[in-house]
């Protein structure tokens, strides 16, 4: 048995079990471990952060730190210098490293920090060969969502609000809660997309049907919404019947590749970041057969102001296969199809205000959580949370809203009015 994080093979789709051993014998720092450590603080542009080795080295000032982390043996120091931000992620999740100090201040801090010393440029050390990822293909899209969503509907219930929105929500008012901001998310959308009674609606991954409800339920619409995790489908089908609808929702257990049929209004909200930019003219394709010539279409995506892949820890242990695009990159889903841009706008400091609501709620939740994962799962999602969080504070994520329509259409808005 070894410190290095590892996932359990007998493991439910999405949990994280990692193994730890705290039999090695540390012994007092060395030289050149002393000197790695000052290396890797000078990497990260000298935050205003203490960083510690387990026999009480460091580096750092103490007066204007605004908190410690620290290295509890060599293991997880060598896995750092040479491993980098997958290594910190794991060793933070198995507590090899500890945190004093407030998570998300620290990481919002390495954030700038690391920018202003290094550009774009990660202080973590990089795989050579990550730009070389293989293409999200049906089968490997279908892997990586199992391995995220179908945890199991009860883990995401717990601290997502009630339409379990697991998308950016949208605050006009910032005193609003979670549930208020999400209703408002998905007005937002509708609004946008001028969506009348009777309108034929496809969504692009649903999630757990929060928006395809309501757009049947308060807008009148006719939804067909595909998604390609069980556990969600089965959710939203449930909720549908139960609640009456089903007339006018239909989930569909199929991939967005196979979309089908003539329809007003094209839909996708937090679905780009899984498709991979390899697939984005087959998805444009896939737009320009189904929409009508009058019709109107919204993708919502998490994206990024330069090309750069996601966090590698977070493509490995949270979320394989995300890629968040450019405002450029997504311009090959609607360029080769002739699509028309109507309005863009970015919503950065909504989903990092979204986020504060998920993590507290998340933390609110832990002992709930903790009956049935373990602590090493908890810090996992403990510092994705966070980290996401920083990450759109910092300007590393943007979360871009693009609407279209075909270039011949003329029954376009004259203004804005019909959005706010």
């Amino acid at each position: 048995m070894t410190t290095e994080p590892i996932l359990n093979k007998g493991s439910t789709a999405g949990e994280q079990h990692y193994e730890s051993s705290n039999s090695i014998t540390n012994g007092p720092s060395l030289p050149h471990e002393r000197f790695g450590l000052q290396q890797f603080f000078e990497r990260m542009g000298q935050p205003r952060i203490i960083f510690k080795l387990w026999d009480g080295f460091g580096v750092g000032s103490s007066q204007e730190s605004i908190g410690t982390v620290t290295f509890r043996n060599r293991k997880i120091l060598y896995q750092l210098l040479f491993s980098g931000e997958v290594a910190f992620g794991d060793g933070y999740s198995v507590g090899s490293i500890d945190i004093d100090g407030n998570l998300v201040d620290m990481l919002v801090e390495s954030n700038v920090s690391r920018y202003q010393h290094l550009g774009i440029q990660s202080s973590f050390r990089r795989n050579p060969f990550s730009r070389f990822r293989p293409s999200n293909t049906l089968g490997r899209a279908q892997k990586n969502i199992h391995h995220h969503y179908d945890i199991g509907n009860e883990f995401y219930r717990i601290w997502l609000d009630s339409e379990m929105q697991y998308t950016c929500a949208y605050f006009p008012d910032d005193s609003l809660t979670l549930e208020a901001a999400q209703q408002a998310k998905m007005d937002h959308v509708c609004r946008k997309l001028r969506l009348q009674p009777g309108d034929k609606v496809v969504e692009a991954g649903c999630g757990w049907g929060g928006l395809a409800r309501h757009m049947a339920k308060y807008y009148g619409a006719n939804v067909t919404a595909y998604n390609i995790s069980e556990e969600q489908v089965r959710y939203a089908s449930d909720r549908a019947k139960s609640e009456g609808y089903s007339d006018q929702v239909s989930y569909v257990q199929d991939d967005y590749r196979n979309v089908v049929g003539n329809f007003d209004v094209f839909v996708s909200v937090g679905m780009l970041e899984h498709v991979g930019k390899d697939n984005y003219r087959e998805l444009g394709n896939v737009i320009a057969s189904c929409l009508t010539d009058e019709g109107r279409a919204l993708i919502h995506s998490i994206g990024r102001n330069v090309p750069r892949q996601m966090s590698a820890w977070i493509d490995r242990r949270i979320f394989p296969g995300a890629y968040p695009p450019t405002l450029g990159e997504m311009m090959n889903i609607l360029e080769p199809n002739r699509f028309s841009v109507l309005d863009i706008e970015n919503l950065r400091l909504h989903y990092a205000r979204t986020l504060e609501h998920w993590l507290q709620r998340f933390e609110d939740a832990n002992k709930e959580v903790s009956e049935t994962f373990d602590d090493n799962f908890i810090r996992a999602w403990r510092l994705y949370l966070s980290g996401s969080i920083a990450a759109f504070l910092t300007g590393g994520l943007q979360l871009f809203q693009v609407v279209f329509c075909r270039e011949r259409n003329n029954q376009i808005p004259w203004s804005r009015e019909h959005i706010y």
